[in-house]
């Protein structure tokens, strides 16, 4: 973490934009505190990844806070590719005064220089990937895919320079270790994945009452556990003898969540 950080503050001398990638169903807990203080004075946009899985009403919102802020905001799919298109022109129009400036001084054609920042996750390799229009980064379902910086061409008019994903050591706010490990940018092997399931159907029901108790057909009331229990019997996650594999239950409502089968569900607001 304090490698990266300090690496970061080496690099961001060489860049005109930091692009942020988020994970629109979290995008307060999915971004990493320290790029404001690194990103001072640099011009800012903010990326809402995985859109399609995030509630539209929430996304508004979020688009409205960060514009608020100072900061360009757009939503994003990159793994389908919605919304790269508006990428080019909303750096174009974000670097106005460093394009202007360039020009002034007889500077013409000097590509735009963005860093591309995000914590492990939330589909940076992806998005480079889709708006470079080639397979230059790799890409994967779990934290931690992208190893070094490099810098890749996204047209002739912008470079772009990967990070690894950075993740803080430690979580002041239980919660939001809670909302990463939903959206998968904590690593699956080092969780519980009952009590994270559990955790799931506890969180969703205050935010969105009955959704996974209607998607699953169940009406089962009571504690999460209890839910859970009834998700496995409903779904044939069962052990040898009969009983109830809760694991293999909680993998199932994990995949489900995450894969946006539930339904389009945010777990933050401004």
């Amino acid at each position: 973490m304090t490698k990266a950080v300090r690496r970061m503050q080496e690099d961001i001398k060489l860049i005109d934009l930091i692009i942020e990638i988020v994970d629109a169903r979290a995008p307060l807990s999915s971004r990493n505190p320290d790029i404001d203080e690194l990103g001072k004075g640099k011009v800012r946009m903010v990326l809402l990844n995985k859109a399609d899985l995030a509630d539209p009403e929430a996304n508004r919102a979020w688009i409205e806070h960060f514009t608020g802020l100072g900061i360009y905001a757009l939503e994003l799919n990159s793994k389908a590719g919605t919304g790269i298109k508006e990428i080019s022109p909303a750096v174009s129009k974000a670097c106005a005064e460093k394009i202007e400036r360039d020009k002034k001084r007889g500077i013409k054609n000097r590509p735009i220089r963005a860093m591309v920042v995000g914590i492990p996750n939330v589909g940076k390799s992806t998005f480079i990937n889709s708006l470079s229009g080639r397979a230059v980064t790799k890409t994967g379902n779990k934290p931690g895919v992208t190893k070094g910086k490099q810098w890749i061409k996204a047209g002739k008019d912008l470079e772009l320079l990967d990070t690894p994903g950075i993740l803080w050591p430690k979580f002041e706010d239980n919660d939001i270790g809670m909302r990463l490990a939903f959206i998968g940018s904590i690593n699956d092997e080092i969780i519980v994945m009952e009590e994270m399931a559990a955790d799931l159907i506890g969180y969703l029901d205050k935010i969105y009452p009955e959704v996974v108790t209607k998607y699953y057909g169940i009406t089962t009331a009571g504690d999460s556990y209890h839910v859970l229990n009834a998700i496995g019997g409903k779904r044939g996650c069962l052990k040898a003898g009969g009983d109830i594999d809760m694991v293999k239950a909680a993998r199932l409502l994990i995949d489900d969540y995450r894969a946006g089968r539930l339904g389009r569900m945010s777990l933050e607001r401004p």
